[in-house]
């Protein structure tokens, strides 16, 4: 279809649905006025630091947003392609003082390079086409200043909104389609001294909670992403862009995970499935109505065990969105309110002090570098009296074997000492803290899962493959190989915040 044809689509569909400029016509939903009352909160809450900042908000509408948003920011440039929406906005929110309102068609906006903190977007980008979704994407990063950030929001799969409709040229798209658009964009502002490339990082990708809990629908997402530095090709990681890409296209692509799961036991992809995970989880005393952040959820086995056995709240976390994709499902299936799951990095997501009784994770720390600075943001998220347990990968003291150096480069993790773990948790503030070397436990669960391979080998090949299953073996072999040499231990840690 010709893109013009396309915008007089749009154009005749939002006359049809903003002729009294209501929230009910904006948000194409009768009952609009009660969702607002519980959805804007949340998403304001998933927003960055808006001090001293420059926004632009597109598709402001009637201004749901736009009169928090300049509560909020140095700035707002409030920009809609209904002029009665703009009309209404600007009668409501221009008092307010610190505001332009524009009527503009967003494809045909532009920005001075980084001019902006922040690029705000609610259900605009489902009324674009392919070709113009990727256009916008890149000015988006353009006109955003290094550090800056993207919020977007859409409909993904179907509609929504009750209201009726006589023709739809909306564009539901998967949450894949948006991850892999925005992930792989990469913007060069290199000058004659210097090299510079910047792309977008993940920070948050996540179900609108009002829509899940209101109407019981999962379709509603919205992202928060970071502009960030970027070398044009990373030499790390297998050449991949970002490491989310890294998790999902190599070290977790979801055959791989399906794989782990028959290993580890039904939900699970850490080591010793269903039972470490009830040892250490019992060692919580977890109780009903408490708050759990599980960092690096997996696909949700140990959060669904959480919920259900004890009635504590969770949240699991992951920057795979092949694992997260796994859990959401079985979540709709085993329709669990208690249990929420997001796209998001742990060192990058902002949380209030004092929002969780337990920080949990496993195997996850690995991956990342800056562990002073997650404990650190682990210690502030927790109440008084929350409680912090960890399992992960760790080392043997230096030198390490040349194959134990190629793996943990290959794999780009990040180890340490139990012993040196435990320290860093110390330093952050931790009380009661424990670092335990559980390298034998590691060692005899490796023995059983390999043993119980060997039993299920021909339904394992069945499922996938003799490549697979030789895959898992061999790897699960190496592993212990790894242990028993003394190079790769794996600890357990508890620590308390008085």
């Amino acid at each position: 279809m010709e893109k013009e044809t396309v915008r007089n689509m749009m154009t005749e569909f939002w006359k049809e649905h903003s002729k009294f400029a209501t929230v009910e016509e904006m948000m194409l939903d009768s009952n609009a006025q009660e969702l607002t009352q519980h959805e804007l909160p949340e998403i304001l809450s998933l927003l960055p630091s808006l001090a001293a900042s420059d926004v632009l908000e597109l598709g402001a509408g009637i201004g749901r947003f736009t009169r928090h948003l300049i509560g909020k920011a140095r700035h707002v440039t409030a920009v809609d392609f209904m002029e009665k929406f703009v009309e209404k906005n600007k009668k409501d929110n221009s008092h307010l003082g610190n505001a332009e309102f524009i009527q503009a068609d967003v494809t045909k906006l532009d920005f001075p390079k980084n001019s902006l903190d922040v690029v705000f977007s609610n259900w605009l980008l489902m009324y674009l086409s392919d070709e113009e979704l990727k256009s916008l994407a890149e000015k988006f990063l353009m006109w955003l200043r290094p550090g800056g950030y993207l919020f977007f929001r859409e409909s993904c799969f179907h509609q929504s909104g009750d209201c009726k409709r006589d023709f739809n040229p909306t564009h539901y798209r998967s949450p894949a389609y948006y991850n892999h658009l925005m992930s792989s964009l990469l913007l060069d502002e290199s000058d004659q001294t210097e090299k510079k490339y910047y792309g977008f990082d993940m920070v948050l990708n996540k179900t609108v909670q009002t829509y899940v809990k209101m109407k019981n629908n999962q379709n509603q997402l919205c992202w928060l992403m970071q502009k960030v530095r970027r070398d044009a090709v990373q030499q790390h990681q297998g050449g991949f862009s970002t490491f989310q890409e890294f998790l999902d296209n190599q070290q977790y692509t979801r055959r791989g995970i399906l794989r782990y799961e028959k290993m580890f036991g039904s939900g699970y992809v850490s080591t010793g499935g269903f039972n470490t995970t009830k040892e250490f989880v019992d060692m919580l005393n977890l109780t009903a109505g408490q708050k759990v952040l599980d960092v690096g959820c997996g696909i949700g086995g140990g959060d669904f065990y959480m919920a259900k056995t004890f009635g504590v709240e969770v949240l699991g976390m992951d920057l795979s969105s092949n694992m997260v994709d796994i859990a959401m499902e079985r979540a709709m299936k085993e329709k669990l309110p208690l249990v929420q799951f997001e796209v998001s990095d742990a060192t990058k997501r902002r949380f209030p002090d004092a929002a969780f009784d337990v920080v949990y994770s496993r195997d996850t720390i690995l991956h990342i570098r800056d562990k002073l600075d997650l404990f650190r943001k682990f210690y502030s998220w927790l109440k008084p009296g929350g409680k912090l347990l960890i399992s992960d990968y760790c080392c043997g003291e230096k030198p390490w074997s040349p194959a134990f150096q190629d793996y943990v480069n290959q794999r780009g993790y990040i180890l340490y000492t139990p012993q040196r773990y435990g320290q860093f948790l110390s330093e952050v503030g931790f009380s009661n803290v424990r670092a335990e070397d559980r390298t034998e436990q590691f060692i005899q669960v490796i023995k059983a899962e390999l043993q119980r391979a060997e039993e299920m080998k021909e339904e394992f090949i069945q499922e996938f493959s003799q490549e697979d299953y030789d895959a898992v073996v061999n790897g699960w072999t190496e592993k212990l190989q790894r242990c028993e040499t003394g190079d790769q231990r794996w600890g357990l840690f508890y620590a308390t915040k008085e």
